[in-house]
């Protein structure tokens, strides 16, 4: 199950934001984590991120047992991070990541996908003007949000796959399935666009 691209209906204030305002303070969140150096600029963005995404209806419980593979890969980040640069920045990064993981998954649960993509179509439409063509973006960023549900629930088949054969702690067992998986996935995209006619020009 994954959290990412799922709307959960709610009358929090968050759902009653419009689309490009909690886009822009998304980016504008990233920005900040990227500026700010620090354990403690990392310990206060994940402690904003928490309690927005318990604002948000999600969940708290949900929310871990949905992320429960992200937070275990960024436990091993920040392990590596502790290892080469000290506990310091491991607090940083791992706090920096899980918090933007988290407000991403903010904007998702309060917010239906079709509002995400009409706001990013309007917010790059005056890049009309210079070539950008603001469908074929928008496109290209329903494409990536349905990628990342997609890919999770890849990886949660071939693990349950490898699980029955009795090989789940066997590493070629688990990724040449999923990268297998992945690349026909993303062809047979492909080729669902290219049926459309969608594909035959480049983005931009």
């Amino acid at each position: 199950m994954s959290l990412l691209g799922l709307y959960r209906p709610g009358s929090t204030w968050l759902h009653r934001l419009p689309a490009s305002a909690k886009l822009l303070a998304l980016v504008v969140a990233g920005v900040v984590v990227v500026v700010l150096r620090g354990p403690l600029s990392g310990v206060a963005a994940l402690g904003v991120a928490v309690v927005l995404a318990a604002w948000s209806g999600a969940g708290v419980r949900r929310l871990v047992r949905a992320l429960r593979a992200l937070l275990l890969m960024m436990l091993l980040v920040a392990a590596y991070s502790a290892w080469q640069q000290g506990w310091e920045r491991a607090v940083e990064t791992g706090g920096d990541l899980l918090a933007l993981v988290l407000l991403a998954t903010v904007l998702t649960v309060t917010t239906p996908v079709d509002e995400v993509l009409d706001a990013v179509t309007r917010g790059v439409r005056p890049l009309r003007r210079v070539g950008v063509d603001p469908e074929r973006v928008g496109l290209a960023f329903a494409l990536m949000i349905r990628a990342v549900p997609s890919t999770l629930d890849l990886a949660h088949q071939t693990r349950d796959a490898a699980r029955a054969r009795g090989l789940d702690r066997d590493p070629r067992a688990l990724l040449v399935p999923l990268v297998i998986r992945s690349v026909a996935h993303a062809r047979a995209t492909g080729e669902a666009l290219d049926a459309r006619g969608i594909a035959d020009d480049p983005v931009v």
